[in-house]
Formats: C-alpha cells, structure tokens, sequence
C-alpha cells in the first residue's frame, strides 16, 4: 500500500533486525524499553484478524528469534507482547504488528496487571 509506514519500511533494508518470507522486525522508533522490536507482515493487512495460518506462523518464528536476540543483547526479566486491533484498541497504523516489549525489575512501580493497564481502572484487580 503506498501511504502506508510499516510497507514503506520494508524497503527499509538496513533497519530490518530479523526477517523471514512473509514478515520483518526491527527496534520500534518510540520504544517503550531498551529493546522494544515490532514485528509486521511483508503484505499489507490492517490487523491479525486479516493474516493468514502462514503469516501468523511467520509471525510467531520472528517473536521467538527476536527474543533470543533480545535476550542475548538486554537481559530482561519479563516481556509484554500486544497487538492493537482497530483505533478504539489503541492501534495507530493500520498494518499488522506485533510489540514485544522487554520488561525490566522496577521499571514500573507495580507490574501487577500487565497488559490490562490498557484500561487503567483495570489494571488492579
């Protein structure tokens, strides 16, 4: 698609960490932590619900690498991995990606909650 961020970044060669034949990740531009990689399809698709077996198999393989590799360079103690699907979800491009996020001891107060912080008020339960 020609107006869209994550195809453009395909092109992008240089920034790719890790890629396989139907998706690539790289160091997210406004990361959350030290080592913040998005992963996204190579095919434009607005979210998961539109990837195919294939892609989200491709997807997986790239999460478990990134990873390793994440591992290796950062030592986290902990990861969050989210997608945002549609605007009211938070989602900012409309491209498939997938945030994994490295979780360091004390880089928040009180973890507790994880994910569900996407909601505040849900967050302590």
């Amino acid at each position: 698609m020609k107006d869209c961020l994550f195809c453009s970044w395909k092109e992008e060669k240089e920034k790719i960490i890790i890629e396989n034949e139907m998706a690539f990740a790289r160091y997210d531009e406004f990361a959350v932590s030290k080592g913040h990689i998005l992963i996204m399809t190579k095919r434009h698709v607005k979210d998961f619900f539109e990837t195919t077996l294939e892609e989200r198999q491709a997807i997986f393989e790239l999460i478990d690498k990134a990873k390793a590799s994440i591992d290796k360079k950062y030592h986290p103690t902990g990861y969050n991995i989210g997608m945002n699907c549609g605007l009211s979800a938070g989602q900012s491009v409309m491209h498939v990606h997938v945030h994994l996020i490295p979780r360091y001891d004390g880089d928040v107060e009180n973890p507790r909650g994880g994910i569900r912080g996407v909601i505040p008020q849900k967050q302590n339960y």
